[in-house]
């Protein structure tokens, strides 16, 4: 007999977890794969022998869920992170300056005269951005200079921007991964203020190298030395790619649950399931995997939540 659809109590104010899992008797539309995803993802974080991946592009780090990944990294539930350089942007930025609300419909020609950026319904003051990146970004790497550094992987930078965070910084994510001595991968280091810091202080130091294939390695090492290898990918781009590129190596991830908003029909990455992931090797056909589709925004720190109440009891 199919199982019934039952109705989702609330009325007593059930815990994150509890709701999860009523989500799931429920029978909702996008709500069952909600709930699925976070009996895998309490699965991925509770298994202690699995070498976890996470995945996530920058606009995510200007905005609270940035508090969640931080979370994840300083809690020890993550063994690696894949990201675009806007994360270091970000992360570094709002370290020493805040970000604002805004709405979708300001005008953006009126901001550009007020010097404010506007990302999706946020606001930040040019001055909180561009300005205080560059004044820490050259001061960290003339002192990496002074220090005798002439070659800088990714991790070994964002490693360094993390020190430079002050301690009492528990949002920042590269403060937590310097913490947690977790590796932060970022294959396209070049597009983003960071990366153009680099390339103009490169200007007059022209024996600074980057050098990626050391990161390339560290990577292998660490998909090759998994004994079982499981990934948090949320959105797509480059970081999901990297994440699953190098996995397709030991025959796939072993467990994957994949956020996202964009389209299947269109053929992108970004809108690719986890199942088309199969026919590639990348996924193994035998992994639990799952594509939630909405807004990481809204649904990740409610799964992230769910998940450790249920793992902590």
């Amino acid at each position: 007999m199919p199982r019934k659809v039952e109705d989702v109590r609330i009325d007593d104010a059930p815990s994150l977890d509890v709701l999860a899992r009523r989500l799931e008797a429920g029978g909702g539309f996008s709500a069952k794969e909600v709930a699925r995803g976070v009996d895998l993802l309490a699965r991925m974080l509770a298994d202690e022998e699995m070498t976890r991946f996470l995945s996530f592009p920058a606009d995510l780090v200007a905005t609270g869920t940035r508090g969640v990944l931080a979370t994840l990294v300083r809690e020890g539930y993550v063994d690696a992170v894949l990201t675009t350089c806007g994360t270091l942007d970000h992360d570094l930025a709002r370290a020493f300056r805040p970000y604002y609300h805004g709405e979708w419909d300001l005008d953006d020609a009126d901001l550009h005269r007020r010097h404010l950026y506007r990302l999706g319904n946020l606001v930040i003051p040019q001055a909180n951005y561009g300005a205080i990146i560059e004044r820490k970004m050259q001061g960290l790497l003339r002192r990496l200079w002074a220090g005798g550094t002439r070659t800088l992987s990714t991790r070994a930078l964002a490693r360094a921007i993390g020190e430079s965070i002050p301690a009492s910084a528990d949002s920042s994510i590269l403060r937590a991964a310097r913490d947690r001595d977790v590796p932060v991968f970022v294959p396209g280091i070049t597009d983003g203020a960071v990366g153009s810091q680099l390339w103009l202080f490169w200007q007059d130091h022209k024996e600074l190298a980057l050098d990626l294939f050391s990161d390339e390695q560290a990577l292998s090492d660490l998909v090759f030395e998994a004994k079982r290898a499981g990934a948090i990918l949320l959105g797509g781009g480059i970081s999901k790619h990297h994440t699953i590129w190098w996995n397709q190596f030991r025959d796939g991830l072993d467990a994957a649950l994949y956020l996202t908003t964009a389209v299947e029909w269109d053929g992108s990455l970004s809108g690719a399931r986890t199942r088309e992931a199969v026919s590639w090797g990348k996924v193994k056909p035998t992994a639990r995997h799952t594509t939630v589709e909405g807004d990481v925004t809204v649904l990740f720190p409610f799964m992230v939540g769910a998940a450790l109440e249920r793992i902590r009891r």
